[in-house]
């Protein structure tokens, strides 16, 4: 009996690890180019190539009077200050994959990489 056990637990253990290796591998999926769309209430404020773009940072200001700093360096871009209450757009980090947008959700802002052909 434990050997159908340890059997049947080693067939899910792969499995899982099996899904796992899949999903990484379609979520962390780079970029085909460098064109990033900077989002707030569903519409494209700024369209910029991180291929050219100067260091700099950008404030954008939220209509409920709140606030993000998105930092351009290095040809990466990722939200390096917010007044919002829980941070999950600074922790998320830099944008790398473009299935795994930086959201900012109490102030509706996205970041995410422009799909191949895609016009403002």
């Amino acid at each position: 009996m434990p050997d159908k056990k340890a059997k049947f637990i080693l067939i899910i253990t792969v499995l899982i690890l099996l899904l796992c290796a899949v999903w990484a591998a379609f979520a962390l999926r780079k970029p085909s180019g460098q064109r990033v769309f900077i989002i707030q209430e569903n519409k494209i404020i700024q369209e910029l190539d991180l291929a050219s773009e100067k260091d700099q940072e950008i404030r954008i200001a939220s209509p409920d009077g709140g606030y993000n700093i998105i930092r351009i360096q290095n040809h990466e871009i990722c939200i390096s200050e917010a007044d919002c209450p829980d941070q999950t757009c600074i922790k998320t980090g830099i944008l790398r994959s473009e299935n795994l947008p930086i959201v900012c959700l109490p102030h509706k802002l996205i970041i995410r990489f422009a799909e191949e052909g895609e016009q403002p």
